[in-house]
């Protein structure tokens, strides 16, 4: 269950960057599948929901938005994204929408990235920050096997 590997390795990047930030509570994630790392998100979710308790990140608000796959054909240069809703989960195969060939180039659509952290700050040790809301991170996650 890979799945639940990522859930795990998301949670600490967030946990992680938070507390780089002088975080006292993370509010909201943002995370963003690739439709290629094969992963469901309502299962990533739940997992994290889980794993976060007794830490900052307990009660955050995770967010998962999908990444299209975007491909470029070697044989008529295709360039664009590829319906990736219905891909075979242990052997997927991209093929060009344009001219059905296998020839192709996947330029987006594989990674994991933590996009947006919202976390809270605690005001009367930051003296320098203007509202106690801050995004602080931006992280790729790599999956095991890339």
């Amino acid at each position: 269950m890979h799945e639940m590997a990522m859930a795990d390795s998301i949670l600490k990047s967030v946990i992680e960057n938070a507390k780089n930030n002088d975080a006292i509570k993370v509010l909201d994630v943002v995370v963003e599948f690739g439709q290629l790392a094969l992963l469901n998100p309502e299962q990533v979710k739940f997992m994290l929901d889980v794993l976060s308790e007794d830490t900052i990140a307990e009660g955050a608000n995770f967010v998962i938005e999908s990444i299209p796959i975007e491909i470029k054909c070697g044989e008529c240069d295709y360039l664009g994204t590829v319906d990736g809703e219905n891909l075979d989960h242990y052997a997927p195969i991209i093929q060009c929408p344009k001219c059905d060939t296998r020839h192709i180039e996947v330029l987006n659509g594989k990674d994991v990235i933590v996009k947006k952290i919202t976390i809270d700050k605690d005001p009367v040790n930051d003296k320098n920050i203007e509202n106690d809301k801050i995004d602080c991170y931006k992280d790729k996650i790599k999956k095991d096997d890339d």
